[in-house]
């Protein structure tokens, strides 16, 4: 083995755990944002259903009443998830917190945050959206929300180990290898594959608007598990088609397996290319959507604590 096979070898098992230890912090933090939410249905439930009216009656009030000792507590803590979101576009800026970690473990961070906040900010208001805090939870609901659809937005767009963008070209090119494998395999049934891999034409989807482009691209990525479950039930028996769930889950046949795990990527990748420019015309609107909600939705929550505090509620 060459020094040069030996290097490269060395890098990719430390990406590899690099990823893997990411994956578990992502478990990780995923279990706690739900442990902490699903606890508070819980615990506040029997509160929370209550009138305005009868709430002071509740043995609870003290606590998850917005100034209460839990409710407060809920208010700093949506706040501070929220103000980490901004690390993310931060990072681009700052020199030194670009260097840690990788862009890609960064965004599943702020994405993770920007879902959590809401929920959190919700309970510390005891799910009474009127007035100022309402305009600002309704403003930031909608930050969360746009950042779902950014965040799918963002995975249309291929990019190389690098981070840069792929060209049409290399997509083509490797567009036609999985195809040429495909091909030589011969396990797959032809009219399911056609189905598979039927897309509009570039015309067509040149002349569709923005909002038609992205449900479009986000029915075929509904379908798709749907039209591979049907290719794998024509090459599957009763029994397995059954044990299989219908074909959604993998079999143990190998070479089926690696035919549709090809088929599933250039299914994917086929989607990427035709829609390559629409994905990029909207990510770019959406940076022009998303950033001024977000930076709105801060700004209402500092005047809302300062307010709150002038006020003497803590």
């Amino acid at each position: 083995m060459s020094a040069t096979t030996s290097v490269a070898s060395t890098r990719m098992m430390a990406a590899r755990d690099k990823e893997r230890s990411h994956r578990i912090r992502m478990v990780i933090l995923c279990a706690a944002a739900i442990t902490l939410i699903a606890g508070l249905a819980v615990y506040g439930f029997d509160y929370y259903i209550l009138g305005a009216a009868d709430r002071p009656f509740s043995a609870k009030h003290a606590l998850l009443r917005p100034s209460g000792k839990i409710g407060l507590r809920l208010g700093f803590l949506g706040f501070a998830m929220f103000l980490s979101i901004f690390l993310y576009p931060l990072r681009k800026h700052w020199t030194w917190l670009s260097r840690q970690g990788s862009s890609k473990h960064w965004l599943d961070i702020h994405v993770l945050l920007g879902l959590s906040a809401p929920f959190i900010i919700a309970f510390h208001s005891s799910f009474k959206f009127q007035g100022f805090a309402g305009m600002a939870f309704w403003i930031m609901l909608a930050v969360s929300l746009s950042g779902i659809i950014g965040r799918y937005v963002y995975a249309q767009i291929p990019r190389n180990l690098n981070t840069a963008e792929l060209s049409r070209k290399e997509l083509q090119e490797l567009q036609a290898s999985l195809s040429e494998g495909l091909v030589q395999q011969k396990l797959l049934p032809e009219g399911g594959l056609r189905s598979l891999l039927s897309l509009p034409s570039a015309e067509r989807v040149e002349r569709y608007s923005i909002v038609t482009a992205l449900a479009y691209m986000m029915a075929l990525d509904f379908m798709r598990p749907l039209r591979i479950a049907a290719i794998r039930r024509s090459a599957l028996s009763w029994g397995k088609q059954f044990s299989s769930l219908g074909g959604l889950r993998k079999t143990h046949n190998y070479a089926l397996e690696r035919a549709i795990a090809t088929a599933r990527e250039e299914a994917a990748l086929s989607k990427r290319i035709l829609f390559l420019s629409r994905s990029q015309q909207v990510f770019h609107l959406w940076h022009v959507i998303h950033k001024p909600f977000s930076y709105s939705f801060a700004l209402l929550a500092i005047i809302h604590i300062v307010v709150v505090t002038m006020m003497g509620y803590f």
